[in-house]
């Protein structure tokens, strides 16, 4: 079992930054790759970025790529994800997500990731 508890979302002007942290419980930590997704109102969720278990490899969405950067420190059990540049389509709730023994492709949907936070707000004003 794996609890994810967001934070570091808020109203920023276009052009500013952002940086989100996921904070996860338990000691299998590692053992699990992350991910960022956010859902707009009326829209469906649609991935960000992730990370496998080990940091080794990252992966982004193209409307996201260059701009923002994930990150993880197993000591902590933590993940972020910096964003920035940030434009007014980025407003969404962002959710962490985790997804044991999780690789390639499978990191940039939704369906295999087993563990959810309840997400963070993110505005970005014009």
């Amino acid at each position: 079992q794996v609890q994810l508890v967001e934070s570091g979302g808020g109203l920023v002007q276009a052009g500013g930054s952002l940086r989100l942290s996921c904070a996860a419980s338990g000691r299998t930590f590692s053992s699990y790759a992350m991910g960022w997704f956010r859902q707009a109102p009326g829209k469906e969720r649609e991935f960000v970025a992730a990370i496998n278990w080990s940091g080794g490899s990252t992966y982004y969405a193209d409307s996201v790529k260059g701009r923002f950067t994930i990150a993880r420190d197993n000591a902590k059990n933590t993940v972020n994800l910096q964003m920035n540049s940030l434009k007014p389509e980025d407003t969404a709730v962002y959710l962490c997500a985790a997804q044991a023994q999780g690789y390639g492709t499978r990191l940039t949907i939704a369906q295999p990731y087993q563990y959810w936070g309840q997400g963070t707000q993110v505005t970005v004003s014009s």
